[in-house]
């Protein structure tokens, strides 16, 4: 759904209100109260930020810099909608106003963004397509106000809860947008190869973007257009950190159970709750037609967790298949916690009709149902739906997934939003620029769910202790890797892949079947949209 978010914050408090009842882009059924919001699932996707070649690359956080505000910066505006218990910051405009970037002229960044700020696109709009809906629709395009103020471009966002099969006829059809945020990398190189994506080389300096980005970012947004050539698919916007653990805290402390630090203080501690009379974990995978992705992630973690980095970049390449014994035995991990009924909340009959953005709901009751769940950073905006006025580090917290194995360590996974553009204008360039700043998501990130790629990025930004956290700890991990199947093509991690993961545990397939189905993807990968010269 398109907003002019130019209106007075008066009527977008009103736009606000209702889109909060929207769906999700990229799943399905999770109903929220009447005051409360839901976030994207891909965006879950989910989700990343390095590349097979890169594998120590980290989020922007590892070279951050003071971004004090110039002066008239600090001023902001709290929008709340009716009958919810957290606000939302509006940023002022001033930053962008300012014309400056961390102290850096944007001429760093390219000539069309400070052409936009002396108004010379004033009344042309740039229309955007991707999975962002609900609070996540609502963040974005408050965080893009500045901009539209600034410069007088519209961004026209459009949502889709069935985004992965939406763009490809759009593209198809000879109907792409100005710019499609992809959360699946495999998806976003699949139509690349239909010649329709525009080098964001192109579109941006390319040595600021060295300069502002960790080569893993660039790396993984590498792709291969019609003709064999080598391009730039698009810019990281954001990230989110996932091989996360959340938990209830303040009932967690209470019950006196302790933060797991290894594999067989998880196990002790599950047991623990079984004893109490609880089960240990909430899981769900109903996503409308991106159902089953959560059993991705779960399957990528143990991947991670269960054999080398070499081998883990081989399996999203296609080069290690899914039949493999090492790709069985990840997935026989985790098995072992979602096909005990003890273990899994409802049991594991109910992990396939039960909406991943659901699946916490009884974490918050009192006392808690389940305590525990293996999600992205973005679910908390799920929790603050939940359960309105809820405080992370206070109600809820996380901790990193433990090692299974200590040869291979805990390395963390993670997603990320790329920005595609599928035209060349001087606007669409202003805005790609703009992107690939971290004013482009700093809004988003004063307003909590979204964690900055930017070399130029400020921890101090961050608004929430969650949020930070989530930054600090992948900052910090030995070893990180994008979200496997967002890396696979469109056909198999989009495609064969949840739909394999979801017959298996819904038991319409044994592990053996469902592993073959998922490598069968691999066989007709398709090139995206037909290529044209």
């Amino acid at each position: 759904m398109t907003k002019n978010k130019r209106f007075s914050i008066l009527l977008a408090l009103g736009v606000i209100a209702s889109m909060l009842l929207s769906a999700c882009g990229g799943e399905a059924t999770a109903t929220p109260p009447p005051a409360a919001t839901a976030t994207t699932a891909a965006a879950a996707a989910p989700t990343n930020t390095t590349a097979a070649a890169a594998p120590t690359a980290t989020t922007a956080a590892a070279a951050p810099t003071n971004t004090t505000a110039a002066a008239g910066e600090a001023t902001a505006t709290t929008a709340t909608s009716a009958g919810s218990a957290t606000a939302t910051t509006v940023m002022t405009s001033s930053s962008v106003v300012t014309g400056t970037l961390s102290g850096k002229n944007y001429d760093k960044v390219g000539p069309e963004l400070n052409n936009a700020l002396k108004g010379m696109y004033k009344g042309t709009t740039v229309s955007m397509f991707g999975p962002f809906g609900s609070q996540d629709e609502v963040k974005f395009n408050l965080s893009m106000q500045p901009f539209e103020e600034a410069t007088g471009i519209k961004v026209a966002y459009e949502s889709s809860k069935e985004f992965e099969t939406a763009i490809n006829v759009r593209v198809q059809g000879g109907n792409p947008p100005d710019i499609a945020d992809f959360p699946q990398p495999g998806l976003m190189k699949s139509i690349a190869k239909s010649g329709k994506v525009v080098d964001a080389n192109k579109l941006v300096n390319p040595d600021w973007l060295k300069q502002n980005y960790n080569q893993g970012y660039l790396d993984t947004a590498t792709a291969v257009d019609n003709n064999g050539n080598t391009i730039l698919g698009g810019i990281f916007q954001r990230v989110n950190g996932k091989s996360l653990v959340w938990y209830p805290k303040k009932a967690f402390d209470a019950a006196g159970y302790k933060v797991p630090t290894t594999w067989a203080e998880l196990e002790a501690l599950e047991q623990q709750i079984i004893k109490d009379g609880d089960t240990p974990w909430c899981i769900g995978i109903e996503s409308g037609t991106a159902t089953g992705w959560p059993a991705t992630d779960w399957t990528e973690q143990m991947m991670l967790r269960t054999t080398s980095l070499e081998n883990y970049d081989k399996w999203t390449t296609g080069a290690l298949p899914f039949t493999d014994p090492i790709v069985k035995n990840a997935v026989e991990q985790w098995s072992k916690i979602w096909f005990d009924d003890k273990q899994v909340y409802g049991g594991t009959k109910q992990i396939v009709t039960t909406n991943f953005g659901d699946a916490p709901r009884p974490m918050f009751q009192d006392p808690p149902k389940c305590w525990l769940m293996n999600q992205g950073n973005f679910i908390t905006s799920f929790f603050e739906s939940i359960k309105p006025g809820v405080q992370g580090g206070v109600d809820y917290d996380f901790f990193q997934l433990p090692a299974l194995n200590d040869q291979y360590g805990a390395p963390m996974e993670f997603g990320g939003d790329i920005m595609t553009a599928f035209a060349d204008r001087p606007e669409v360039r202003a805005v790609m620029q703009y992107f690939s700043t971290f004013d482009g998501v700093k809004g988003w990130v004063q307003q909590g769910g979204a964690i900055s790629p930017h070399k130029d990025s400020d921890l101090a930004t961050y608004t929430t202790a969650i949020d930070k956290k989530v930054a600090e700890t992948l900052v910090n991990a030995k070893a990180v890797r994008f979200d496997g199947s967002d890396l696979m093509p469109g056909a198999v991690g989009a495609g064969t892949f949840w739909k394999a993961m979801t017959d298996y545990v819904s038991g319409a397939a044994d592990i053996d079947k469902a592993l073959q189905e998922a490598q069968d993807g691999w066989k007709n990968v398709q090139a995206g949209p037909t290529p044209t010269k």
